[in-house]
């Protein structure tokens, strides 16, 4: 597996307040490098064009659903070992049963509070590397 500090994060959702919330608990982390995708179409292409540590993304979005985005990551070998973390309302959490079956990492029920993306992040990404990120992170700062 790729070293995931050296890999940006791709956030996907089409409510930009989301995904400034995510970005800043991203920040707060130590993850510095994210870009953001305002539907999974635009996702996709992105992903086509570099790699990706992490992508979090919407379900419940249009022209492609964020099942239809999970399936396609993991069935491109180039992209199927990209962690992916799917968002969505409690009142659509029973999506999460075929999120789980496409091979995501993670499910998040909307709204949420920082701490549980956070606590989901540090779930689904190698603890050594996010430990190393934040030290390098507190380092950083220290200088």
């Amino acid at each position: 597996m790729p070293d995931l500090r050296q890999l940006p994060v791709l956030v996907v959702d089409d409510v930009a307040m989301i995904r400034a919330v995510v970005r800043a608990v991203l920040n707060q982390i130590g993850v510095h490098d994210v870009h953001e995708a305002p539907d999974e179409a635009a996702a996709l292409a992105m992903l086509n064009e570099r790699p990706y540590g992490l992508v979090i993304s919407d379900w419940n979005m249009f022209p492609m659903s964020g099942l239809e985005l999970l399936r396609t990551v993991r069935e491109d070998r180039r992209l199927r070992e990209t962690l992916f973390v799917v968002m969505t309302t409690k009142e659509q959490a029973h999506a999460f049963t075929a999120a789980r079956r496409a091979g995501v990492n993670a499910c998040l029920i909307k709204p949420f509070m920082p701490a549980a993306l956070r606590e989901v992040i540090e779930d689904v990404w190698p603890s050594d590397q996010l430990s190393a990120l934040a030290a390098s992170q507190t380092a950083t700062t220290q200088l």
